[in-house]
């Protein structure tokens, strides 16, 4: 059986959320990564815009959707490249490579000009926001919960836009109209489309849910051709089906 997939699945916990992607997109919004292994002075959080996917096969599937939810789409690789989504890097700790991400953001904050070291700071949190500790802390309803990060092979769209902050500290992540302003802007400035020949899968939690996928993608997504809307309703499938065969 191949470890990984030749899809990569986006899941989420409600049906009106899968409903406003198919019909508007992805919308990368902040999530907040602890970035302790960086033994940064000034911060153990940082929010950065993103959509997360996981590159797990159908078979692994159970554990993921019990944490993230049971809707969801599986998009093409093709369409994952296309548009610069990246596999995490995933690092154990206290080990070299570790040392030497760590030394080179010290190095950045040593340039000559400010201008210089402007730069090398955005170029550092760039790579960040691709980077994970293979085991610690995701913030649940403001609650630490201890995850095996490395087993979910995560890919990540990062959007880059001058129209968007690229990061927000923990106390404007935690000031809820800040951040319902800064979502707000990712929604109009970053999100990530999609065809119909883009997806290969889409998830509803159980086979009562069919029906009314069927309606909404009949009824919403009709300016797209017939043929296309024949494609989206063959892709339809239910994670009660899949885990009564596995």
């Amino acid at each position: 059986m191949a470890p990984k997939s030749h899809t990569l699945f986006h899941f989420t916990k409600g049906k009106e959320t899968l409903e406003k992607i198919l019909k508007n997109g992805f919308w990368p919004r902040y999530c907040l990564e602890d970035i302790r292994w960086v033994d940064q002075s000034d911060a153990d959080y940082i929010a950065f815009p993103m959509v997360c996917f996981c590159d797990i096969p159908l078979s692994r599937i159970s554990e993921h959707v019990g944490f993230y939810g049971s809707f969801g789409l599986g998009m093409t690789k093709d369409w994952a490249n296309k548009n610069s989504l990246n596999p995490l890097l995933y690092l154990a700790s206290s080990n070299n490579l570790s040392s030497e991400i760590r030394s080179l953001n010290k190095h950045a904050g040593k340039c000559k000009t400010d201008d210089d070291i402007k730069d090398a700071k955005e170029t550092m949190r760039y790579i960040y926001m691709h980077i994970k500790p293979s085991d610690g802390n995701m913030l649940v309803d403001g609650k630490p919960v201890e995850k095996e990060f490395y087993q979910e092979s995560e890919w990540r769209f990062v959007p880059k836009n001058e129209n968007i902050k690229p990061y927000m500290f923990k106390d404007k992540f935690d000031n809820e109209d800040t951040l319902n302003a800064e979502n707000a802007k990712t929604l109009e400035h970053t999100s990530l489309k999609f065809t119909p020949d883009d997806i290969k899968y889409i998830f509803v939690k159980s086979d009562s849910d069919i029906p009314g996928i069927v309606n909404f993608i009949q009824t919403e997504l009709d300016h797209f051709p017939a043929a296309d809307l024949k494609i989206l309703l063959s892709r339809i499938v239910s994670i009660e089906s899949i885990q009564a065969d596995l």
